[in-house]
């Protein structure tokens, strides 16, 4: 569900004032991973390695308050549920985009991840979730790439995390990942929790 709330009641009133009219109101942060055992999970499962790595930033994201917090045109929303925004090669030879509903459960979400990009891919549509709040994401896994940076000026203000291919070693496999975040929603010591968690969510896949 999506409402909106008086921002002066949020532990983000000052941040807001500060930022919420700012022409570049975009912060990005990028950090490396060892997605070693990622990948190793889904060798063992015949799972995609995008999808994995997709739940894993909704559980990372589930348990911090500001992920579930918007601000957009000079307002700020409050979600009760998360979504990962994917990006698919559609049937017309673009690229569509879908929202997949976030779920502690990943056979529940690897489920919805396939149907929803399936038909999103077939009818080359877009479909979005409005009552969740959306993490943004792009896999740009044509090349290896050290950062990503999206649209700076505020249009798109839900957080963004996007990668290229990762990269082996003897013993390990890395990932640079890019977070984008409105500066109105989060600080930078909420964006670092959440990239410290999304390493251990990683490091804790069985």
């Amino acid at each position: 569900m999506k409402q909106e709330v008086n921002p002066n009641e949020t532990s983000r009133a000052w941040a807001f004032q500060m930022w919420m009219k700012s022409p570049v109101p975009m912060v990005t942060l990028v950090k490396t991973f060892d997605v070693t055992q990622l990948c190793k999970v889904c060798k063992r499962n015949g799972l995609k390695f995008n999808k994995l790595l997709c739940w894993c930033l909704g559980r990372a994201a589930r348990d911090i308050d500001e992920f579930y917090l918007l601000p957009k045109d000079g307002k700020l929303y409050k979600f009760d549920s998360l979504a990962i925004n994917v990006i698919v090669d559609n049937a017309k030879g673009g690229i569509s985009t879908c929202d997949i509903p976030y779920n502690d459960d990943f056979q529940q979400f690897s489920r919805d991840y396939d149907a929803i990009t399936l038909k999103c891919s077939t009818n080359c549509e877009e479909i979005a979730d409005e009552e969740a709040m959306i993490l943004g994401t792009s896999a740009v896994t044509g090349t290896e790439l050290d950062c990503i940076v999206n649209q700076y000026n505020g249009i798109y203000n839900n957080p963004f995390l996007a990668w290229g291919r990762y990269r082996k070693s003897w013993f390990k496999v890395t990932l640079p990942i890019s977070m984008q975040f409105h500066h109105a929603q989060m600080d930078g010591g909420h964006a670092a929790r959440y990239l410290e968690s999304l390493q251990q969510t990683i490091n804790d896949l069985k």
